[in-house]
C-alpha cells in the first residue's frame, strides 16, 4: 500500500515569521512507512496460465494480497475466476456436476538481494488449490495408459497442484525482468502420472519512459513428465505487450499471447469439450489492475 503523502497548505495561513520560527524548531517531518501488505484486483477479458486459457476465452476477475517482510520473507494469495475444470470434468460422462469456478493459490518464500542491489533472488513454494463441488468418480483411474493420456481430465485425478520454484530477478537500468524454474511436486493440474513436470520461463520488461509506457516480454516451456505415444503435452507459450502505469497504482495492458501446443489427428490436446475450442491458440489481452 503507498503512503499518503499530505498537503502543505494549511502552513499557507500563518505568517511568513511564524513559518520561519516553525521550520527552525520543528523536527523535519517523515514520511509514513510503506505497509508491509499490497493488495491487488484485476479484470481481463481471458485468463490465459502459462499460455494456456482456463476460463474458455471468458472474461475473469481475479485478485490477492502480498506481505512481505523486511528480512526477505513473504506470504500471499492470489485468486481468479476459472472455468476449465467444470467445462472439462462435467464433459466426462461420470461426471456430469463437477463444480470449480475459482483458482485459489497459497505462496510463501524468500526474496533477497544476494548477489548485487537490482538482482533479487526468490526462491518459495505455490499451492493451487480448487475448491470442487461434486465427486470425482475414481473408477476413471481404471482407463488405459492411452485414454488416459488422451484426454487431459477424463481420470478423476485431483487437480490441486504444489510447486516449488526459484528465480533471479534482475534490474539493468530500464530493463527489469526474471528467470524463473517451477517444479511440480505432485501431479500438475489434473494429468495422470504427471509429478516432476517443470516450467522453466523467462520474463523481461522495459521502462520506455514515454507516457507510463512498458513494454513486456515473457517466454516459457511447459515440460509436461511420462508422456504416452503422440500425446505430448509438452509445449512452449510467449507474451508480447505493453502496460500503461496511470498513475495512484492503476495500470492497463494489452499482449499478444500464444502456445505451440499440438493436436493429434487434427485435434488439440488443449481443447475445450464445450465447443472444441483450442484453449492454446493465439489472442489477444486486454487487463486493468488496480494495487492497493
Amino acid at each position: 500500500m503507498k503512503p499518503l503523502q499530505k498537503s502543505a497548505l494549511a502552513l499557507a495561513a500563518s505568517s511568513l515569521l511564524a513559518t520561519a520560527a516553525f521550520a527552525q524548531t520543528a523536527p523535519a517531518a517523515e514520511a509514513p512507512e510503506a505497509s508491509p501488505i499490497t493488495a491487488n484486483v484485476t479484470v481481463v477479458n481471458d485468463y490465459r496460465y502459462r499460455g494456456i486459457s482456463q476460463s474458455n476465452f471468458q472474461p475473469a476477475i481475479q485478485g490477492g494480497f502480498d506481505y512481505a517482510h523486511e528480512s526477505g520473507f513473504y506470504i500471499g494469495n492470489w485468486n481468479s475466476s476459472i472455468s476449465w475444470l467444470s467445462d472439462s470434468y462435467s464433459a466426462a460422462a461420470s461426471n456430469p456436476k463437477i463444480s470449480a469456478p475459482v483458482e485459489m493459490d497459497f505462496y510463501a518464500g524468500f526474496k533477497k538481494e544476494l548477489i548485487a542491489p537490482g538482482f533479487a533472488t526468490d526462491v518459495g513454494v505455490l499451492q493451487y488449490y480448487y475448491p470442487i463441488s461434486g465427486s470425482l468418480d475414481s473408477s476413471l483411474n481404471n482407463t488405459t495408459a492411452r485414454q488416459r493420456d488422451a484426454n487431459r481430465q477424463a481420470t478423476a485425478q485431483n487437480p490441486n497442484t504444489t510447486e516449488a520454484y526459484v528465480a533471479q530477478n534482475f534490474t539493468i537500468g530500464p530493463v527489469t525482468g526474471f528467470v524463473k524454474f517451477s517444479y511440480a511436486l505432485t501431479n500438475l493440474f489434473g494429468f495422470y502420472n504427471s509429478a516432476g513436470s517443470y516450467y522453466p520461463d523467462l520474463t523481461v520488461n522495459y521502462d520506455t519512459g514515454v507516457w507510463g509506457l512498458t513494454l513486456n516480454g515473457h517466454v516459457g516451456y511447459q515440460y509436461i513428465s511420462n508422456k504416452v505415444g503422440n500425446y505430448d503435452f509438452s509445449y512452449m507459450d510467449y507474451k508480447l505487450g505493453v502496460t500503461k502505469d496511470f498513475g495512484g497504482g492503476l495500470s492497463a495492458n494489452i499482449s499478444y499471447v500464444g502456445t505451440d501446443a499440438k493436436s493429434v489427428a487434427g485435434t488439440p490436446l488443449y481443447v475445450s469439450p464445450t465447443g472444441n475450442k483450442n484453449w492454446g491458440r493465439d489472442g489477444y489481452l486486454i487487463s486493468l489492475t488496480k494495487t492497493f
